[in-house]
C-alpha cells in the first residue's frame, strides 16, 4: 500500500456523492458532445470508417475492399463499433457518429471518477476533482480532436494515476493493458509509473502479467493477421516529416497563428503552469521527502508528459494537434493537484488561509473558465473545431464524397491528401496509404533499408508476416485537388476556414 493508504485518514465520500458525481459528469459531457458533434475532423472519420466496417462486416480496414492496419487506436475503433451498434434500430444501420457520443460520455465519466479518487487519495478538496474534470472536458485541443482517442487517453492517464496513488497493482495493470491499446505510446507513462511508484514496483510481476493478459492478444492477432504488431501509422506519420519549419518540438508555435492563438494559449497554459508546479515539487521532494512523497504518482505522471514530449520531438513527426493531448493532460493534472494542495493550507494557520484559498481558486478558475468561454464564444453547435487545419469542412467533404460514390460505383478512386471524410461518405473503394496496405510496403522497405542493425532487425521482426509482395490496388479514378479555380464536369468547390477555397475534380485514369 502507498503511504496515503496506510495513513487510514482518507475520508470516503458518502453514497450520495459517489453516485451523483459520475451522473453529473455524464450529463454535462452529453451536453458538450451535442455542441461539438458536427465538427469532427478528417482523421476522426478514418477511425469512423474502421468502426463502421467492423460493426457491419467484422472487417478491419478503412474501406470494405481492403484490409488495412492504419488505425492508431484499436481500442477506440472497437468501442466506437460497439457504440455504433448499440444505436442501431432493429434492422437499421450502424451509426458510428452516435457511437462517438457514447464513448465520449463514458470516457469523460471515467475521467471524473478518476479525479474523485485522486482527490480522495491526496486528501484534497472535492473542488479539485471538479476543476480537474472540467479542465480536461473543456480543453480546446482535446475537444478539437473528438472522435479520435483523445478522451480515452485522458481517462487512461487519470485512471493510471488514481490506481498508482491507491497502490492497486492489479487495477493499474488492467488500465495499463487498455492504455497501450488506446495508443501504444502511452507505454511511456505505464513504465514510468510502474517503476517510479514503490507500491507498484513491489508488485511488478502481477502488474505486468495482468497488463499483458489484457493487451497481448490484440498485438499477437495484429502481428499475424494484419502483418504488423504496431499500426502502420507509425511509418506513415514518421515518413511525413514536418509542416514546413514546424515539427512536434516547436509545434505549439505553429498553432499561434491569428485564427488559433487564443485557443492554443488557453489549451497549453495549464500545462505550462503544471510544469512550474512539477519543478517546485521536485525541489520540495528534496527538502521534505515524506510530505512531498504523497504526491509521487502525480509527479511521475508529469515527468511522463515531459518524456512523451521529448520522444515525439526526437521522432520529428508533424505537429498534429492530438499528439499534444497526453502531455497537456498530464501536466494540467499536476497543476490542478497543486492548486488543490494550496487550498488545503486553509486548514492550517489562519495567516495563510486567505491567501491560499485565493490562489487556489484563481488557479482552478484559470484552468477552466477561459477554455469554457472560448468554447462557447465560437457559437454552438460547432461546425469546425477551434484547432482546425483540414482542407475542407466535414460538410463539404461529405457532399463531395456522396457525389463521388454515386459516380464511381464499384470503381477504385485514388484519394487526395485527406481521405477520411471523403471515403466515409463515398462508401466506395477510395485508397491511399491509410486504406491500401500495398501502398505501405514501399515505406516498410525504405525504412528497413535506412535503419541501423538493431532498428532494421526490429522492423523486419515486426513486419515478418506482412505480404511484402502485395502491390498497390489499381485505380480507375483519381480525385485531384487544386488550390486554383477549375471548372467542368465532376468538379466541386470546397471551403475551409483554415486554408480557404479549394477545388476537387474526379478524373478517369
Amino acid at each position: 500500500m502507498t503511504p496515503v493508504a496506510e495513513a487510514g485518514e482518507v475520508p470516503r465520500p458518502g453514497r450520495g456523492r459517489s453516485l451523483l458525481w459520475p451522473a453529473a459528469v455524464a450529463v454535462v459531457s452529453a451536453v458538450v458532445w451535442l455542441g461539438v458533434r458536427g465538427s469532427l475532423i478528417d482523421d476522426s472519420y478514418i477511425t469512423l470508417g474502421y468502426a463502421r466496417n467492423l460493426a457491419e462486416h467484422f472487417h478491419w480496414g478503412l474501406v470494405g475492399a481492403e484490409t488495412a492496419n492504419s488505425a492508431t487506436s484499436p481500442l477506440n475503433v472497437i468501442l466506437l463499433a460497439v457504440g455504433g451498434t448499440l444505436t442501431r434500430v432493429a434492422g437499421g444501420q450502424v451509426h458510428p457518429v452516435a457511437g462517438v457520443g457514447i464513448v465520449f460520455v463514458a470516457a469523460m465519466t471515467a475521467v471524473g471518477w478518476a479525479w474523485a479518487r485522486i482527490a480522495r487519495a491526496l486528501r484534497l478538496p472535492f473542488g479539485t476533482a471538479v476543476a480537474g474534470t472540467a479542465a480536461v472536458l473543456l480543453n480546446p485541443f482535446v475537444l478539437s480532436a473528438t472522435g479520435l482517442e483523445v478522451q480515452l487517453i485522458s481517462a487512461a492517464l487519470l485512471l493510471l494515476t488514481a490506481y498508482a496513488l491507491e497502490g492497486r497493482a492489479v487495477g493499474f495493470g488492467v488500465v495499463a493493458g487498455l492504455a497501450v491499446l488506446v495508443r501504444l505510446d502511452l507505454v511511456i507513462f505505464v513504465v514510468l509509473l510502474a517503476l517510479g511508484v514503490g507500491a507498484l514496483r513491489r508488485r511488478l510481476l502481477p502488474l505486468v502479467a495482468v497488463a499483458l493478459a489484457v493487451s497481448l492478444p490484440w498485438f499477437v492477432f495484429s502481428w499475424f493477421a494484419l502483418g504488423s504488431a504496431i499500426p502502420d501509422t507509425f511509418l506513415i506519420k514518421t515518413s511525413q516529416g514536418a509542416f514546413g519549419e514546424y515539427n512536434y518540438g516547436n509545434g505549439p508555435v505553429y498553432y499561434l497563428d491569428p485564427k488559433r492563438w487564443k485557443a492554443t494559449l488557453v489549451s497549453f497554459a495549464p500545462a505550462v503552469a503544471g510544469l512550474l508546479v512539477l519543478l517546485a515539487w521536485l525541489g520540495w521532494l528534496g527538502a521534505r521527502r515524506g510530505e512531498a512523497g504523497r504526491f509521487g504518482p502525480v509527479g511521475v505522471l508529469g515527468l511522463g508528459g515531459l518524456a512523451y514530449y521529448a520522444a515525439y520531438s526526437e521522432l520529428g513527426v508533424p505537429p498534429y494537434q492530438w499528439y499534444y493531448v497526453a502531455p497537456i493532460v498530464a501536466l494540467t493534472t499536476v497543476f490542478v493537484v497543486g492548486a488543490g494542495y494550496l487550498a488545503t493550507l486553509a486548514r492550517g494557520r489562519a495567516g495563510v488561509r486567505g491567501a491560499a484559498v485565493t490562489v487556489a481558486g484563481l488557479a482552478a478558475a484559470a484552468a477552466v473558465l477561459p477554455a469554457g468561454y472560448l468554447d462557447l464564444q465560437r457559437g454552438v453547435p460547432w461546425t469546425t473545431p477551434p484547432i482546425f487545419g483540414n482542407w475542407s469542412t466535414s460538410a463539404d467533404y461529405a457532399r463531395v464524397g456522396r457525389a463521388v460514390g454515386a459516380l464511381v460505383g464499384d470503381g477504385t478512386v485514388a484519394a487526395p491528401p485527406e481521405i477520411g471524410t471523403l471515403a466515409y461518405f463515398c462508401e466506395c473503394t477510395m485508397v491511399d496509404t491509410f486504406a491500401d496496405q500495398g501502398r505501405v510496403v514501399p515505406l516498410v522497405d525504405k525504412r528497413i533499408a535506412e535503419s541501423g542493425a538493431l532498428g532494421g532487425f526490429l522492423l523486419r521482426l515486426n513486419y515478418h508476416w506482412l505480404d511484402r509482395a502485395q502491390q498497390p490496388r489499381p485505380v480507375d479514378y483519381r480525385l485531384q485537388w487544386s488550390w486554383t479555380p477549375i471548372s467542368g464536369p465532376d468538379t466541386w468547390h470546397l471551403y475551409s476556414p483554415a486554408t480557404g477555397d479549394g477545388w476537387a475534380r474526379l478524373v478517369r485514369v
